[in-house]
């Protein structure tokens, strides 16, 4: 819960709005501000004030104890300009909230926090549990000291300014180990504990041999991703707390799936009972991954539960990014983020150009020109394969006409993959143009270099039969000049010749440039590969100036009527 503490009318004004974009994230303190903070500061996870930042500092600095536990507090001027993170900015999530408040307000964030002012990430922002000196380690990143990165365990990390020798040092384990002098502990989620259990097992037996079977092995119970077992199993209260109190997901497999996981310790027991040889092991093996910990029963007597330890495959990410069609306004904060979580950036030249300043210090770029579409897609899926955080990019949405596809064709289960959708040539297009697709529409490309233009011509007459709205992409140039022209003809077969055509050129860009004509008036040769065309039904009509395709109620009978 955010709590919102206000002490004018301007401040007021500011806190309302805020708590009526966020009615199920905040709270309204009223009172005396210094009761109201302290409220606040007890209750809540995080506190936006509209005060002077020296009164917060005043009414917060006695109620101080952990930076790891202490609420985060973003401080608003009266004027509402700017949005300054005063506490807690990693730990109390301050900075994210300036930007939050940022963007509701129309104020300016203020991030004073040494690593993201210099576009490093902070060790404790990773998502990983982090032990041992992260101050020291991270003013040695600052300071440009040598820092050696220790991966026993391959995990996908941002750039983190860490080479192979150092003073002080990054260590990337699994292990149960205690950092050293000058040493950050980054624990990722390595680990599947494998879990059986006769019906009625306890909680505490489950937890107690989960426990004890990890520090034998001297691993961290910080590591572990998941509890896994049989689907028999799925609400055993016994496993579905213990993975509660884990804080880690319980995934479940099918018997037949588990029967058929090589593993070194069957059993009758579980065959008779569930339907499979193994459960600990089988369902933490069933992904793959190494063996750490055989299947191993409680100490309880008699034994109700059994559990087995594997370490994941290495897996790297691979985030599919669309840009959107170019104006920076149009790229989604979601894109911006895995920008910078990127250790490895994989893009057309251009398209890298757009958004270099927004990558993070360190990010190896690997670039190339129009034409090597599939060499940038192995490229990216074979970085991620390698344990990196690759981002592939694309204009517009990654998965239209774009990257998405052959980089999927190309990747297995092996890594994770994360897509993040872009604005759409078609949809930037149509926004500048009205309301052009206002009822079904299609998209087709009229590049023949990947598909035969039989099929595309078969697609278009398709949607001419269908009355569909169409957007042409890649619709032509200098060596594809009588797709477009053959396209049209096929629409004009079923439209009347003043249908209504649309024509946007570097949608979005500095040099967009867009007109309105009809299927008879277009002239091909004014169109290339930098435009969208977009052609309307018959329901498709110009209203002041604008293409506007109708949804399909009464109101369509007659502008005129509805305007009255």
């Amino acid at each position: 819960m955010i709590g919102l503490i206000s002490a004018t009318a301007a401040g007021a004004a500011a806190r309302d709005r805020l708590a009526a974009v966020w009615p199920d994230r905040a709270r309204v303190y009223d009172g005396p501000v210094a009761d109201a903070v302290r409220a606040a500061f007890a209750e809540c996870e995080q506190l936006v004030c509209f005060l002077a930042t020296g009164a917060v500092v005043r009414l917060v600095a006695p109620l101080l104890g952990d930076k790891a536990a202490d609420p985060g507090v973003v401080c608003v001027d009266e004027g509402g300009r700017y949005a300054v993170s005063l506490v807690g900015g990693h730990g109390g999530g301050a900075n994210e909230l300036a930007r939050e408040v940022g963007d509701v307000l129309g104020a300016e964030p203020v991030v004073t926090t040494a690593t993201d002012s210099v576009g490093l990430p902070g060790l404790d922002t990773l998502g990983l549990p982090v032990e041992g000196d992260v101050a020291g380690v991270s003013r040695a990143l600052l300071d440009g000291e040598p820092v050696a990165l220790r991966a026993e365990v391959s995990w996908p990390l941002p750039p983190l300014r860490a080479g192979a020798e150092g003073s002080y040092t990054i260590r990337v384990t699994d292990r149960l180990v205690e950092p050293a002098q000058r040493e950050v502990v980054l624990r990722p989620p390595t680990l599947v504990v494998g879990v059986g259990a006769a019906k009625g097992a306890p909680v505490d037996e489950v937890l107690g041999l989960v426990g004890d079977a990890l520090r034998d092995a001297g691993l961290s119970v910080k590591s572990v991703a998941e509890l896994a077992t049989v689907d028999a199993k799925a609400g055993e209260p016994g496993i579905v707390e213990a993975a509660r109190r884990l804080g880690v997901p319980l995934r479940t497999h099918p018997a037949e799936q588990l029967s058929g996981v090589d593993v070194p310790n069957p059993s009758e027991a579980p065959l008779a009972a569930v339907g499979t040889p193994s459960v600990a092991e089988a369902s933490a093996l069933v992904r793959g991954g190494e063996l750490l910990v055989p299947k191993r029963k409680s100490d309880a007597s008699p034994a109700m539960a059994t559990c087995a330890v594997v370490r994941r495959p290495r897996r790297g990410r691979l985030a599919v990014v669309g840009l959107g069609p170019g104006a920076r306004d149009l790229l989604t904060p979601r894109a911006k983020a895995e920008l910078r979580r990127a250790s490895v950036l994989v893009g057309l030249d251009q398209y890298v150009d757009q958004i270099r300043d927004l990558l993070r210090p360190g990010t190896r770029i690997l670039e190339s020109g129009l034409g090597a579409e599939e060499e940038r897609a192995r490229t990216a899926v074979e970085e991620a394969r390698r344990g990196q955080a690759v981002a592939l990019i694309g204009s517009g949405d990654a998965g239209v006409y774009a990257m998405a596809s052959p980089a999927l064709a190309g990747a297995s289960d092996d890594i994770d993959v994360v897509g993040v959708p872009g604005v759409t040539a078609a949809l930037a297009a149509g926004a500048i143009l009205g309301a052009p697709l206002g009822h079904d529409h299609v998209s087709v490309s009229l590049s023949d270099l990947h598909t035969p233009w039989e099929v595309i011509e078969r697609r278009v007459r398709a949607a001419a039969e269908a009355d569909l709205v169409v957007t042409f992409y890649n619709p032509r140039s200098r060596g594809r000049d009588w797709q477009l022209p053959k396209a049209l003809a096929i629409l004009a077969g079923h439209r009347e010749p003043t249908t209504p055509v649309g024509v946007v050129r570097n949608a979005s860009r500095p040099d967009e440039a867009s007109r309105l004509t009809t299927l008879a008036a277009l002239d091909p040769a004014t169109v290339d590969m930098m435009t969208v065309v977009t052609v309307g039904n018959t329901a498709t009509r110009e209203i002041a100036g604008r293409m506007v395709t109708p949804r399909g109620y009464r109101w369509q009978q007659d502008p005129q009527e509805e305007a009255q």
